[in-house]
């Protein structure tokens, strides 16, 4: 009679304290939308506008430290496909011709935001010059920019200048 008496009180209090390590683990510890809350969004979009602008915008006196600087700002295939490209075509060029290329971030907002990647579209405006050509060429387009942390850092793994 008495083990009957106490085996409720212990399952009731057994399972008043599996629920209460739930919501604690739930609320502190798993939290995966302060992975994805503003302050990450506004990571996101400073990342994918500080890089674009970095990626576009180099000078014929600066062109090495520039592609430099934005191959900071990369990773994965991207880096290796953008350090290829740039210094087969873009650093010649720059060097060559004369080309200077001066890109600006006019607006940029998240698509997706995930805790460990983002896509965010970028609005830009161009203008290039060439040593032939010194009045400049002002083009207007937009960019979908993949984003992700690497390191608690977020870097541009994919740049997509034709965005569906």
């Amino acid at each position: 009679m008495t083990r009957r008496r106490f085996v409720p009180p212990v399952l009731t209090a057994l399972v008043i304290a599996s629920l209460s390590l739930l919501v604690v683990l739930g609320i502190w510890v798993y939290r995966p939308d302060r992975e994805v809350d503003a302050s990450a969004s506004r990571s996101a979009i400073a990342a994918a506008s500080d890089g674009t602008v970095a990626i576009l915008s180099y000078a014929p006196e600066t062109v090495t430290h520039d592609l430099d600087n934005a191959k900071s700002k990369l990773t994965g295939d991207f880096l290796k496909y953008y350090d290829e490209f740039t210094g087969q075509f873009v650093e010649p060029s720059a060097v060559q011709k004369g080309v200077r290329n001066t890109a600006t971030v006019v607006r940029a907002a998240v698509s997706e935001l995930h805790p460990d990647s983002a896509k965010v579209l970028v609005f830009i405006n161009q203008s290039t010059t060439t040593k032939e050509k010194p009045q400049p060429v002002v083009t207007a387009s937009s960019v979908l920019v993949t984003v992700s942390k690497v390191d608690e850092k977020w870097l541009i793994s994919s740049f997509d200048p034709n965005p569906a």
